[in-house]
């Protein structure tokens, strides 16, 4: 197959990273026995400005599972703050940037593989990736695109043929390698490794790098960087609250696994919450639950604050202390703005909202039998005009098993929405319906359903179920 006639291999590919120097090393993918196509993203070609239509699979595996080169492959250099622990060990070990490209929006984005081989920096482990965290990882960063979460996406997944040996699945179990669609793979623990080695020239260099290129409307501003790392941390903070909103636990909040363009990335053993418990920890490592559903906000935090002490180096620790401060605004106004689309209403005042959203905790955190995200699709599908006749009509013919102790926090909580739809016109009423139909898709992907999306795969090769299943999360 010619060059001429593969559109991935014709994309133009910009040498941004890999003009810098002292941040990856050049490395080779591995060669795999099998190359067989089992997921192809043809929503984000769009954003590529390519016809899915003229992209063949054969494209895909060309590209994404043979590795034809077009750019060097990177991988990146880094370290990072691993369970609190200083770790200046890690580095890309399974993956490296295939190269980068602007979208027709005019950004830049990364092709980052995961799984595909041994790099310096892989230590003991084998460079390749389990088909089912492939698998994982395109249901993780679909279904949180799908609620508007800036996520990376999953571009490919290409089944390698290899068994792998795993303490965490039944193995041996199958391999795959996925091409990741993401903003950046430049990470806080970029800029840890650059103070670790005491270079502040690098630390400039690379920042100067990130504000060009991810924040072209600060570059060349008075105060530019004390302004990026303000928007730094108003973007995590919004990143946090949209995960907090969608119920979702990402599980390893590792510094390494914060992006520097505030996008969440690296979906290893996350979960979306059951129902609505603070404790709730995804990874079964995490005993201390460092990274609990509820932490997660004081996890963005810490990470943010330990990014200061690299940025010391080129930047004032007293202006960023100043701007951290500002998380916690930034915070709950992303998470009462995302909550209240959640529960249908385009704005409320500051009084109502804290009202609702209380209301709305109150109720899931003492009513186990109602699931997080299923409240959200009940009241999606069961939302009428007549809800604001009466309270009553509410939830009338909801399904939860309450207790005598738990029934006046329905009640509590339909008066309070009562309240509010009468406060809002008529004709925004359809608009409330089409606002809970935008923010609560009906597909949710809790643990059972993922297992059973997987023992589908795993046993009888069967990925229509899993195909299916995105595919009503995206409609």
């Amino acid at each position: 197959m010619s060059h001429s006639s593969n559109l991935f291999l014709n994309l133009n590919y910009e040498p941004a990273i890999e003009s810098l120097e002292d941040y990856h090393d050049i490395v080779t993918a591995a060669e795999y026995p099998l190359h067989k196509l089992r997921w192809r993203n043809d929503q984000v070609l769009s954003v590529l400005g390519l016809d899915p239509a003229k992209v063949s699979d054969d494209d895909f595996i060309e590209a994404f599972g043979h590795f034809q080169a077009v750019r060097p492959f990177l991988a990146l250099r880094y370290h990072g703050y691993q369970f609190g622990e200083y770790n200046p060990q890690i580095g890309d070990g399974r993956g490296f940037v295939y190269g980068q490209v602007r979208g027709n929006d005019g950004e830049l984005y990364d092709f980052g593989t995961k799984g595909s081989g041994r790099t310096p920096y892989s230590r003991t482990a084998d460079g390749r990736l389990t088909l089912k965290g492939g698998v994982r990882e395109i249901i993780a960063s679909e279904a949180l695109h799908r609620m508007g979460v800036k996520t990376s996406r999953c571009m490919s997944l290409v089944e390698t043929g290899e068994e792998l040996w795993r303490g965490d699945e039944p193995s041996p179990t199958r391999s795959g390698v996925m091409v990741r669609f993401s903003r950046s793979h430049i990470r806080f623990g970029t800029f840890e490794r650059l103070r670790w080695i005491g270079r502040d020239d690098l630390t400039r260099k690379l920042l100067d790098h990130v504000l060009q290129i991810y924040y072209p409307h600060l570059w060349g501003t008075a105060d530019q960087d004390q302004k990026f790392y303000l928007e730094l941390v108003e973007r995590v903070a919004t990143l946090c609250a949209q995960w907090m909103a969608a119920g979702f636990c990402h599980a390893v909040l590792n510094t390494d696994n914060m992006s520097i363009t505030g996008e969440s990335f690296d979906y290893g053993p996350f979960a979306f919450i059951p129902t609505y418990d603070p404790r709730f920890t995804a990874a079964y490592f995490d005993h201390a639950g460092r990274y609990s559903y509820a932490n997660q906000p004081a996890a963005c935090y810490w990470n943010l604050d330990k990014l200061q002490d690299p940025l010391s180096m080129i930047m004032d620790k007293n202006d960023m202390q100043s701007s951290l401060l500002k998380f916690k605004d930034f915070y709950r106004q992303a998470y009462c703005e995302m909550m209240l689309k959640r529960l249908g209403f385009a704005s409320l005042s500051e009084p109502e909202t804290e009202e609702l959203i209380s209301a709305t905790l109150e109720l899931l955190a003492m009513v186990q039998a109602i699931g997080y995200n299923q409240f959200f699709v009940k009241l999606r599908q069961t939302f009428q005009l007549n809800w604001r006749e009466e309270a009553s009509n509410i939830f009338a013919d909801h399904d939860w098993e309450l207790t005598d102790e738990q029934l006046p926090l329905l009640e509590k909580w339909r008066i309070v929405y009562h309240q509010l739809l009468i406060r809002q016109p008529i004709a925004e009423i359809e608009n409330m319906a089409k606002q809970l139909q935008q923010a609560n898709p009906t597909m949710i992907f809790l643990r059972p359903k993922i297992e059973e999306l997987w023992e589908r795969i795993a046993v009888d090769d069967d990925w229509q179920p899993l195909y299916a299943a995105i595919a009503q999360l995206q409609s």
